[in-house]
């Protein structure tokens, strides 16, 4: 019986033979591999693993670092429990919570410090999570019966129950991490130690803390901070709300679903939904000088299904709305410019036809009838079928998409004639206290189902293009959010419940033996940790429709 196994290292592009049981770390080092930044973790048969992973059997493995997202998520994820870590030690009655992404970094706020989060308790949080790291401290995952991890978090510091969810998974058996004497729960792999965490920053932030990480372009560098006073009052707004009905973790929403409260949920969401829109369409009634409405956001932000739900409490207000979908004045798909990888650019302002839409708003404002266009997705072309449209004095344009809020877009448009919206799906809601819900994951399941369904999109093909997108969204669409006169968050706290149930037959397509598959493979965990709900009592003018189907308005 042979005592090694063969791995294939996509790195070397060779085969290697190791004694089984051999860590991955210990196979990093005695390859001698070079990466552009500091190894953090390894895709193992395209799943990622930890470096302490032990190999027992044949493996295609490829070594990762921080300039990848799964290497980030591994790097911030541990950055997290040491902060947690920092935070019991110097206040062991308090709970950190790290509630969101913000400012390209972490929100975090600490309950029952019992003072205001000064400058001087940053520093003092911060200096401990230095002298964690400089300690070198093993980061180590553990696993036991789900009573006695459960029993451990009862009687640890710094750690609330996390009962709700342990019982909604159903584990007969739970993994855990320790660091020295503190103990924590992660939703996936963390770092081997301390010492890997060479970039960070705490700084104030309000009336809390954000955690700076590491660049994603250029990880040995903090990323700049943006401040984002709008969208940091959105999340501030939800967050209360969440409080108020007692929803503030995924624990606390699955035990809901399962005592049958699911649908007041839906039904008390969507009505704060309707609300938010209603009081949008005030604000603009009250604005006499306003023709044009602008609604952005991120790719599967929902700003479709709002503009409609927007023209309708225009309508009642006794305004005359008409849209207009940038998307329907795309290229043709041959035209479409290509990024630095040699892909196709959708995200650009430039996949748009900026001189034939220019010249049909000049002909709009100047009273003329134009045909709208119209995108077909499936073909890549540009189509026209008779659709006309003509300004009256008491019209008003809602111009919808990922550009709106571009300056280079409706530079032609007197400033105080526009009404701009952010729209996007901020999920305010959190697996537990250490471990957020990314906002960009609720978007990039909505899309994944909207483009199977839809689009004629493979899931394959979706995630695929996701990173572009996402960097498309950090150059034309995130640097101009800020400017919007008011900001709609499209999340619904019951949503990802909704989302599992549809995305899961379409994920469970995507090859194993494939790169998206690192991707899908990390979305399914995530689903998880969601008990799964009907969506029959989701309502048909619901955002949620515009993805899963079941809309009363036409696309």
């Amino acid at each position: 019986m042979t005592k090694d196994v063969v791995i294939y290292c996509k790195n070397t592009q060779k085969y290697h033979s190791f004694p089984k049981g051999t860590s991955l770390l210990e196979i990093y080092q005695s390859l001698n591999i070079k990466l552009d930044y500091q190894v953090v973790a390894a895709r193992v048969n395209y799943k990622v693993e930890d470096l302490n992973f032990l190999v027992y059997k044949p493996k295609d493995i490829e070594f990762i670092d921080t300039s990848c997202s799964s290497g980030m998520r591994v790097y911030v994820r541990t950055l997290c429990m040491v902060l947690s870590k920092a935070v019991a030690k110097l206040y062991p009655q308090s709970v950190i919570r790290i509630e969101h992404p913000i400012s390209k970094g972490y929100y975090c706020q600490i309950e029952n410090i019992n003072q205001p989060i000064t400058p001087e308790i940053v520093a003092k949080i911060k200096a401990k999570m230095q002298e964690i790291i400089d300690s070198a401290e093993p980061v180590i995952m553990e696993e036991k019966q789900a009573e006695q991890v459960k029993e451990l978090f009862h009687n640890g510091q710094n750690n609330t129950s996390k009962d709700a969810l342990f019982d909604s998974l159903g584990e007969p058996y739970l993994r855990y991490y320790r660091i020295g004497d503190f103990i924590d729960y992660y939703t996936s792999i963390l770092l081997p130690s301390t010492d890997y965490l060479d970039v960070f920053d705490l700084i104030p932030y309000y009336d809390g803390m954000l955690l700076q990480v590491p660049n994603r372009e250029n990880p040995v560098v903090l990323e700049d901070m943006v401040l984002q006073p709008k969208m940091f009052e959105i999340f501030k707004e939800f967050l209360s709300w969440n409080k108020i009905m007692g929803l503030s973790t995924v624990g606390e929403l699955n035990k809901a679903c399962i005592g049958n409260q699911a649908f007041n949920l839906i039904k008390i969401a969507e009505a704060l939904h309707e609300k938010k829109v209603a009081s949008i369409a005030d604000m603009i009634q009250g604005r006499p000088e306003v023709k044009v409405i602008l609604v952005s956001g991120p790719s599967s932000s929902g700003k479709t299904t709002f503009s409609k739900r927007l023209s309708i409490q225009l309508l009642v207000s006794g305004l005359k709305p008409r849209t207009i979908s940038l998307d329907d004045y795309f290229v043709n798909r041959v035209n479409t410019p290509r990024d630095e990888e040699g892909n196709w650019d959708f995200e650009s302002l430039y996949a748009l036809d900026l001189d034939f839409f220019h010249k049909q708003m000049e002909q709009l404002f100047a009273g003329e009838e134009i045909e709208v266009p119209s995108y077909d997705f499936e073909k890549g072309k540009r189509v026209f079928k008779g659709s006309k449209l003509k300004l009256e004095s008491d019209t008003l344009l809602i111009l919808e998409g990922i550009h709106a809020l571009n300056p280079e877009l409706t530079q032609h448009i007197p400033e105080n004639a526009l009404f701009k919206i952010y729209v996007s799906a901020l999920t305010t809601i959190a697996i537990d206290e250490h471990n957020w819900v990314p906002t960009a994951d609720t978007r990039l399941l909505r899309r994944i189902i909207r483009d199977y369904r839809y689009r004629g999109y493979s899931p394959r093909d979706t995630i695929g293009r996701w990173g572009s997108v996402r960097k498309g969204e950090d150059k034309w669409i995130f640097p101009f959010q800020e400017n919007a006169d008011i900001m709609f968050n499209s999340a619904l706290i019951f949503e990802l419940a909704v989302l599992k149930r549809h995305v899961m037959p379409i994920l469970e397509q995507v090859p194993k033996n494939s790169e998206e598959y690192t991707e899908t493979h990390r979305l399914l965990r995530f689903l998880r940790y969601f008990v799964a709900i009907e969506d029959s009592e989701i309502p048909p003018t619901s955002l949620l429709r515009e993805f899963v189907g079941g809309s009363s308005f036409q696309y």
